[in-house]
């Protein structure tokens, strides 16, 4: 999976950044670098399932962020956080 184009809602970067703390350039840097994909669940909509994305910033963090997969290259952006230590373990296998 390659993104291409990340699509940005109000209300969801409203969340990131007072929820968890997350800039949209550390979601930008993870998703369009080489991060570790996984499935998550089916999509409400038909081809656009739910995955996660997991790497680490150029400073350091390690995040993994929610996106719904639409037209294969772009990611609509629901949620990103920091690893847990169970998903940090995960990641440092890849």
């Amino acid at each position: 999976m390659k993104i291409r184009n990340i699509i940005w809602l109000d209300e969801f970067v409203d969340k990131l950044a007072r929820k968890h703390c997350v800039d949209q350039s550390e979601v930008a840097e993870v998703l369009l670098g080489r991060p570790l994909f996984r499935f998550i669940e089916k999509g409400h909509r038909r081809g656009e399932n739910v995955y996660s994305a997991m790497g680490k910033t150029r400073t350091g963090r390690f995040l993994t962020i929610f996106f719904v997969l639409k037209d294969r290259d772009r990611a609509l952006i629901l949620s990103a956080r920091d690893m847990s230590a169970r998903e940090r373990k995960t990641y440092e296998k890849k």
